[in-house]
């Protein structure tokens, strides 16, 4: 019974911010009502019994919309994302478009016939994930994970303009930084 009760509860709270997403008019508060939805979402996996494909969901989800609203704080014209905008174009046909297909989809839950299980569940239900969406590849997947954590410190290496060596010479013994423009780190 709580675990019903629980599920109405993740399921409401996943619907209602995810209708937020549209009705709210700030990129910041939007981010956040996002990021409430997928918790609400992985809150859900964790009651089909997947904690560590949960807390993955979480992890994850927290991060990437932490780091959204920061670069919002830094880079947005606005103050802090905060300003009133429309989050979409096409209001009328974006809603329309958005209920259609939820309609469809819980449609779809209610009007199919599901199948019977047959078996038992598997002893570890995460293992048996990694199995599914992985299988033999999880060498070629750790490989391209290590590539794009290369490639993201290199763009970084790349886009910066100078570094200490260029500021404070080859051997790092200048009293002074060699900065072109006054006002910087080394005055």
């Amino acid at each position: 019974m709580v675990t019903v009760a629980l599920f109405w509860l993740f399921a409401v709270g996943a619907l209602v911010s995810g209708f937020l997403v549209f009705w709210l008019d700030s990129m910041a508060r939007v981010t956040f009502a996002l990021l409430a939805s997928f918790v609400f979402v992985a809150a859900e996996v964790i009651l089909l019994g997947l904690a560590y494909l949960g807390v993955v969901i979480v992890l994850m989800m927290v991060m990437e919309m932490v780091i959204m609203v920061v670069f919002m704080i830094m880079y947005m014209m606005n103050p802090a994302g905060l300003m009133p905008m429309a989050m979409y174009h096409n209001k009328t046909g974006a809603m329309a478009l958005s209920v259609g297909t939820f309609v469809a989809l819980a449609a779809g839950i209610v009007l199919v016939d599901w199948p019977q299980r047959t078996g038992a569940p598997p002893p570890d239900p995460t293992f048996a994930l990694g199995q599914a969406l992985m299988g033999p590849h999880m060498l070629t997947m750790m490989t391209l994970g290590v590539a794009l954590f290369a490639t993201i410190v290199a763009t970084v290496v790349l886009a910066t303009h100078r570094g200490r060596y260029d500021r404070l010479g080859d051997d790092l013994r200048a009293t002074r930084a060699d900065d072109p423009v006054g006002g910087g780190i080394g005055r």
